[in-house]
């Protein structure tokens, strides 16, 4: 970590202190775990008291009124003060109805338990920075729940058509999160090339930021 990479301060939610101690041993250095909880009472409570950046919620959590991680996002965000923060979901589970669940209710991604201390800090860190995180099969999930009827009212759309073909094909990967290596590998393009397929992309829609390329795709159930 330097100077130019200030700390994230996060809060793990999980019911499991084994996995919490060893989730908090495998974080990278530019990750601060400013607080823990075991339950959902437990997690609104600290997330409300230390507003951290970013929160590492598990899917099924006891307590409350059994709504698991999708009700401490619930209740969440009835706090403004918890309104910046963000929320990856980290669970065992890689059920549909889980995934869905927790997007619903506003989770910022979704990464299973198989994922490695350093792909959690990297996945923190674009949460962090207003990208959407998941894995390929868990977006596919995403996009069967979100993405209905959305070819018909893309087709009309008049912003969706100022873009070529690659770049609506690059935008799309770039709103579900997907980091610009991947982009370039799946499409079998340059890191640059998809760069600047990205900035004309933003240009193009009067966007500033991946984060609000999300926001308009999801608005538009392009994703």
């Amino acid at each position: 970590m330097t100077q130019d990479q200030p700390t994230i301060r996060i809060v793990i939610v999980d019911d499991h202190q084994i996995f919490r101690t060893g989730l908090r041993a495998e974080l990278g250095a530019e990750l601060e775990v400013v607080g823990e909880a075991a339950t959902v009472d437990e997690a609104v409570a600290v997330v409300t008291a230390t507003v951290p950046d970013v929160v590492l919620l598990d899917v099924h959590l006891p307590g409350g009124a059994g709504g698991g991680g999708a009700e401490v996002l619930q209740r969440l965000a009835a706090q403004p003060t918890s309104r910046g923060t963000r929320v990856l979901a980290l669970s065992v589970s890689d059920a549909a109805d889980d995934v869905v669940q927790v997007i619903r209710a506003g989770a910022r991604g979704y990464l299973t338990k198989t994922a490695s201390g350093a792909e959690v800090t990297a996945a923190v860190a674009r949460v962090h920075g207003g990208d959407a995180v998941f894995s390929p099969r868990l977006a596919g999930f995403v996009l069967d729940a979100f993405g209905t009827g959305g070819g018909e009212t893309a087709a009309q759309d008049d912003e969706l058509d100022r873009l070529t073909a690659r770049e609506q094909e690059v935008m799309r990967m770039i709103a579900r999160g997907y980091a610009y290596k991947e982009v370039a590998a799946e499409l079998y393009l340059s890191v640059k090339t998809v760069e600047t397929h990205v900035s004309k992309v933003l240009r193009k829609l009067q966007l500033s930021n991946r984060h609000e390329l999300t926001a308009w795709a999801l608005s538009r159930r392009l994703l």
